[in-house]
């Protein structure tokens, strides 16, 4: 041990108030092999504490996952574990892992994650949606703060004389009322993304609504902070304010309009440049400076300079992109282990008398908050089930609820019991919240139609509606090909709905763009190409087809939702989405399949209102003769692959539209099981009857021609397609996999590498089947009943995704 000589009085050390410790020349040790302790210098013990907290919380989401906890509730709980309530309590690890000097690195590293946290949060955040919302949101927002804070304040009231000095102030009631009463934006857009609401009715709504409740909010946490800075001195109040509007000016009126800049000289379709995110990002840490300079919190500085970055591509999307990753996993650690080293549970019991009245306060503020916003919901005619779900989102409490706790810790409102409490209530609110919303609310519960929406049971003679999704301009080409020779009539209209998928990347908000309607206000520059393409195919076409253009800008995982909500409205019969495939010419048998619309296909496929039909590109189809009208030759030859079902009478029926046609020639390849082995006698009748309808009214057209094919297994079925294959077609048109005997594909399992495509469609589609032919997939709308209670809980509650 090494002896150090101390000048402070010994009383001092007596009292436990300064501590010794050895102090090493390097924060990296030489190794174990020198006899040194790695545990005993800086570095290695912050990475070791990094790795344990990141451990213990994944370890925790896996556990939570099955009862639809979202991430914040593991990493609390793995603050609270790895805290003086759990592990801690263990004198050895607490010296090793966690001694006495490093909460200073702690709370520091931890702050800066909460400061860049709010910064992101701003970044995503969208101001503008409080012009395109209604009164609804505006009332339900307006009364769901108003209510919490006047039953927080009176509670408050009544149980003033049990209370401590500090908490029994007017300001800090105040304060604790606005808190508890505001819900977060910055905590209520992760959460709803991990539940797959974003798209929903229901999201979009909570969404809107928080922004607005934080901006009713702030003011009064703002009322707080000027007050707080006033007890001392009347003036400093005054300062306080000014500071406020001079540092929110200086970010709107300054950092703003350069970052205004900077998106308005990069290049369309390029990064932004790498010294601007730098910049950016070290500018919250300025912002973080000078807001704690002049009195103003320090994450109110990272959170305004998000909300003057200019969200979505290219700098919003670049900052997300670049920082998130980062942030979440490595600086959020450190603010979550710092909450849980400051919470300690044991502390609540022998304080208990002192916390009943903050409890209440709390307990009050939450419960009131839930039921002003279920009255006011229910006031506006919602259903008593959304109702429910929008006040238990409304009810979401996480990080800057802890942020603002801590900061009440540095104005001594509160001490270590109050606050491990507060952090408890947080953390139960949001378990107890969180799956319910997951039980009471399925967002695809809408599109559970009874109704048949399909192109089989549509009349030829009646105007059909079709949403054709589009996710970029390659994709565009094949959609407007399909649509020209799918024969559109005078007669027989089409009502096109073509939507733009654009994925949600550096905002929150998702955002659906009806183009017709100016009020939308939005700046769709994205989608004038794509629109204009449109506008002069409707042009040329003339009155046969109806186009209406739409943008949906939303995430990849619920992009679903809107296309499915669209069809649903639009009483569509067909949804067609783009999938592209590319062949790479130097590598023999391989293939680029671009995949980002894959997940989408999947789940529009799972609840669709309608027939959904997948339009596979191949690459070489921009090349061929249905991409120019002027270049096209005067046939096209499709070929119908029916293998039976409900999805086969549904690619036929389609086909059946394209044949009358006098520029298309069509084959239609009929298989059957040898001896009618294995056939289900049901979806027997109704394909010979689809096909016997079909025959008898395509028997005097010369190109409509009909074969069938006997085989024992689905070697001789792939054998027969790719005997088809000699001759040259434009299309392939092929029934997903519902209702196809059995022994027509018995032995083929292995091509299931896109299940959205069924075997068969998979098979053609890929490069193994030499055919530059583009592919089109159906699936004949699956008509689906509402689902029992008991079965959507036990579906939800599992350890699937």
């Amino acid at each position: 041990m090494m002896k150090i000589n101390l000048s402070e009085p010994s009383e001092l050390i007596d009292k436990g108030l300064v501590i010794c410790h050895e102090k090493h020349t390097s924060s990296h040790p030489f190794g174990i092999f020198y006899g040194q302790n790695p545990l005993e210098f800086s570095f290695p013990l912050v990475l070791l504490q990094v790795v344990t907290f990141t451990v213990i919380a994944r370890t925790l989401r896996f556990l939570l996952k099955p009862l639809r906890q979202p991430m914040v509730v593991s990493y609390i709980l793995g603050g609270i574990i790895l805290g003086p309530s759990a592990l801690s309590r263990i004198k050895r690890f607490r010296e090793y892992m966690f001694p006495d000097d490093s909460e200073f690195v702690l709370k520091n590293i931890g702050v800066m994650g909460f400061m860049y946290f709010l910064f992101l949060s701003g970044v995503k955040m969208d101001l503008t949606v409080i012009k395109r919302v209604g009164k609804k949101h505006w009332y339900i927002a307006l009364i769901g703060v108003v209510v919490p804070v006047c039953a927080t304040s009176i509670t408050a009231i009544l149980f003033r004389k049990s209370q401590d000095k500090e908490l029994a102030k007017a300001l800090s009631v105040w304060g604790i009322s606005s808190a508890l009463s505001i819900t977060a934006f910055p905590v209520l857009y992760p959460i709803v993304r991990e539940l797959n609401l974003l798209s929903s009715e229901i999201g979009r709504m909570a969404l809107s609504t928080a922004v607005i409740s934080d901006i009713i909010g702030i003011q009064g946490i703002i009322i707080f902070e000027a007050g707080k800075q006033g007890e001392g001195r009347t003036i400093a109040a005054l300062w306080y304010l000014l500071s406020l509007i001079v540092v929110i000016v200086s970010i709107i009126g300054g950092v703003r309009q350069a970052m205004i800049w900077i998106v308005r000289t990069t290049p369309e379709g390029k990064p932004v440049d790498q010294i601007y995110v730098i910049g950016i990002l070290l500018g919250v840490l300025v912002a973080g400076f000078v807001a704690d300079m002049f009195g103003l919190a320090i994450a109110n500085g990272p959170l305004w300079l998000g909300l003057a970055v200019p969200d979505g591509p290219p700098l919003g999307a670049t900052l997300v992109e670049k920082s998130e990753t980062i942030i979440m996993g490595l600086l959020m650690p450190f603010s979550f282990m710092y909450v849980g080293l400051t919470a300690d549970v044991s502390s609540i019991s022998a304080q208990w008398s002192h916390l009943q009245p903050l409890f209440y306060m709390a307990l009050v503020g939450y419960a009131t908050k839930m039921l002003s916003t279920l009255v006011a919901s229910r006031f506006f005619d919602m259903t008593t089930r959304d109702s429910f779900t929008l006040s238990l989102i409304m009810s979401l409490r996480g990080e800057v609820e802890l942020l603002l706790f801590i900061h009440w810790m540095d104005f001594k409102m509160i001490a270590k019991p109050h606050f491990t409490m507060l952090v408890i209530l947080t953390v139960t609110v949001t378990a107890i919240a969180t799956p319910l919303i997951s039980v009471l609310y399925d967002p695809t519960r809408p599109y559970m139609v009874n109704k048949r929406r399909n192109i089989q049971h549509t009349p030829f003679n009646t105007e059909l509606h079709i949403v054709a999704c589009i996710d970029g301009e390659e994709s565009l080409a094949g959609l407007i090909n399909l649509l020209e020779v799918s024969n559109p009539t005078t007669n027989s209209p089409f009502s096109v709905y073509a939507l733009r998928l654009v994925e949600l990347v550096g905002r929150a908000a998702p955002v659906f763009i009806d183009h017709e309607n100016q009020e939308n206000g939005s700046d769709d520059s994205d989608f004038n190409s794509i629109h204009n393409a449109l506008k002069i195919f409707v042009e040329a076409v003339g009155e046969s087809i109806k186009m209406h253009s739409f943008t949906t800008i939303t995430s990849k995982r619920s992009m679903y939702q809107d296309i499915c909500e669209l069809a649903l409205v639009k009483k569509a019969s067909l949804i067609i989405l783009p999938l592209y495939k590319k062949h790479l010419d130097n590598l023999n048998g391989t293939e680029l399949l671009i995949q980002g619309n894959q997940s989408v296909s999947t789940n529009v496929l799972a609840h669709a209102p309608c027939s959904v039909g997948i339009l596979v590109n191949k690459g070489s189809y921009y090349q061929n003769h249905l991409v120019s009208c002027a270049m096209r030759l005067s046939v096209h030859h499709f070929a119908v692959l029916f293998l039976g079902g409900s999805d086969a009478r549904e690619a036929l029926a389609y086909a059946d539209r394209m044949a009358a046609n006098q520029d298309v020639s069509l084959t239609v390849i009929r298989f059957l099981s040898h001896e009618n082995e294995g056939d289900n006698e049901m979806e027997k009748k109704l394909d010979d009857g689809l096909v016997t309808w079909f025959w008898v009214k395509n028997e005097g057209n010369n190109q409509v021609a009909y074969r069938e094919v006997v085989v024992k297994n689905g070697l001789e079925t792939i054998a027969a397609i790719q005997a088809m294959n000699a001759e040259y077609y434009d299309l392939w048109i092929v029934g997903r996999n519902y209702g196809i005997n059995p022994i027509l594909l018995r032995g083929l399992s292995y091509w299931s590498e896109n299940k959205e495509l069924g075997i068969i469609g998979d098979f053609v589609a890929s490069a193994d089947f030499d055919s530059s032919a583009s592919v089109l997939v159906v699936q004949q709308q699956i008509l689906r009943e509402q689902e029992s209670a008991s079965g959507s809980l036990l579906r939800r509650f599992s350890f699937s995704t």
